[in-house]
């Protein structure tokens, strides 16, 4: 079935992508997508957010190591604001990457858009992963979605429909298009079953998609060979665990079901219970 491409941004906008470590970030696939943009489009840092008003740090504590003098230091968990010009449109984008906060969230993203506003911000795109039922074989699912329906019309994304406890990707997302800001939100799905970062599948999805959304190309450097070398591994496990071997034979038939045009959105729970169902049987329980 074919579909529409999906619509990029103008050039002379200046984006802003934003991922968070934590809640937020199954198999440190977005940070790692933020942290691989950093350094093959040369970005530098231009601010900071004081840890003291936003972390815990008997939650996320600071760690003590050498420096680059030799001298040992404490390196606190800040967030950072990073400027890069893609090479190829010279668009200009800001990268946002932190630890999710402990508290004050509202205050946290009032100073965020602060600096965005001052750096020109006209789009807002928060970056996250979550853990899923997906098959590790298959394409990883990144979900695009936006508050704004004019925001949906021109880049034909899909409504947040999410009901639940929110992360502070959400938070950030909402308080953007309350200022009036372009703003939308992607979402890997990592399989559940190898959560353990990294991740590079998902990253490298992740990637995919904000090339399009950006419409610059992006050097993705070792991360295809990574790519590979992860899937191969986690094809050694399922082959090695039979119980894995067969829940992921579940996962790939769920998905290829729901892939076909006729497919509802009870397949995938079907097939799910339908597994639950063998290996309890296999299991004499």
């Amino acid at each position: 079935m074919s579909e529409t491409p999906p619509a990029d941004l103008p050039v002379g906008e200046t984006v802003l992508l934003a991922a968070f470590e934590g809640w937020n970030d199954a198999g440190s696939a977005a940070t790692q997508a933020l942290e691989h943009l950093h350094e093959v489009w040369g970005a530098e840092q231009v601010d900071e957010l004081d840890p003291e008003e936003y972390h815990d740090f008997q939650v996320n504590r600071p760690v003590v190591g050498p420096g680059p003098d030799g001298r040992r230091e404490i390196t606190w968990p800040t967030t950072a604001v990073a400027v890069a010009t893609a090479p190829v449109s010279g668009r200009r984008v800001v990268l946002v990457h932190g630890i999710e906060p402990s508290m004050r969230w509202r205050r946290y993203c009032t100073e965020l858009l602060d600096i965005a506003a001052g750096l020109g911000v006209d789009t807002v795109v928060t970056v996250g992963a979550l853990l899923a039922d997906v098959p590790h074989t298959r394409p990883i699912p990144v979900n695009a979605t936006s508050e704004d329906a004019g925001v949906r019309d021109v880049f034909g994304l899909e409504p947040n429909t999410y009901e639940g406890p929110t992360g502070i990707v959400g938070v950030l997302q909402h308080e953007a298009a309350a200022r009036g800001l372009r703003s939308m939100s992607l979402w890997a799905a990592v399989p559940h079953y190898v959560a353990h970062p990294p991740s590079p599948k998902a990253t490298l999805a992740i990637l995919h998609r904000l090339e399009q959304l950006l419409g610059e190309p992006v050097p993705l450097g070792e991360l295809p060979d990574d790519s590979a070398a992860w899937q191969h591994g986690v094809d050694e496990l399922a082959a090695e665990d039979a119980e894995i071997g067969e829940y992921v034979h579940q996962l790939e038939e769920a998905k290829d079901t729901a892939d076909l045009p006729e497919a509802s959105g009870e397949a995938i729970a079907q097939e799910f219970e339908r597994y639950l169902r063998r290996r309890d049987k296999g299991t004499g329980g």
